[in-house]
């Protein structure tokens, strides 16, 4: 059977905004991003969900609850569906990492899978790793709810991964795909594997749907 998955990205953290690399860092949403989860919320309110799933970050649970609130359904959560943990990158401006780490640096842009960044409070993750441990999280998520529709509210780097897996990228391929904050990302996944539907449905977070919100 097939699982339906709508793979969601959190709302805007005032992190986000600011170009502020957050990984494991645990960042609310800001003004924006509550309103983001809001309309999204209404806009997923006639899916036929058989459970919400949430990275247990508050970024990514604030952003499942708006949904849930909706649904009457709980939130799972599940610390596999982090955002990537770069280590001593966490916390710093793009600008500031790249002058003050520039080898390494210079490794995360050229997408160098196996390079590691120096460990700050966390040890940091590779992109290969990174991507073992979120494509696994959510096949074992579909595998669970088989047949069934569910919602996994993730980040960046997971909406990233789970696209590679489905469309063949390779992951040493530069991202030529957006990966938008509260976006609703289709997915169906069967016999292991997973498949995109439909990529970056921002409809919802049109300004009449805002508005709406007040």
């Amino acid at each position: 059977m097939s699982t339906t998955i709508l793979l969601i990205r959190h709302g805007e953290t005032a992190w986000n905004a600011g170009r502020r690399l957050q990984g494991h860092i645990d960042i609310a949403l800001n003004e924006a991003g509550l309103a983001q989860a809001g309309a999204l919320g209404q806009a997923l309110a006639d899916e036929p969900l058989a459970a919400i799933i949430a990275s247990d970050l508050q970024r990514a649970q604030q952003t499942a609850q708006a949904v849930a609130d909706v649904k009457d359904l709980p939130v799972q959560t599940d610390s596999l569906l982090r955002e990537r943990c770069y280590g001593a990158f966490e916390g710093l401006l793009y600008a500031d990492i790249a002058a003050r780490y520039p080898h390494e640096y210079a490794q995360w842009q050229s997408r160098q899978i196996d390079a590691v960044m120096p460990s700050g409070e966390r040890q940091a993750e590779s992109f290969r790793q990174f991507y073992a441990r979120a494509n696994g999280a959510i096949a074992r998520w579909a595998g669970k709810y088989d047949g069934q529709t569910i919602a996994i509210v993730a980040h960046g780097g997971v909406l990233e991964c789970a696209y590679r897996e489905a469309v063949g990228m390779t992951l040493d391929s530069p991202r030529d795909f957006q990966v938008k904050n509260a976006s609703v990302n289709r997915f169906s996944y069967a016999d292991g594997k997973l498949h995109l539907v439909h990529w970056g449905n921002i409809e919802h977070l049109s300004a009449p749907a805002m508005d709406e919100l007040g």
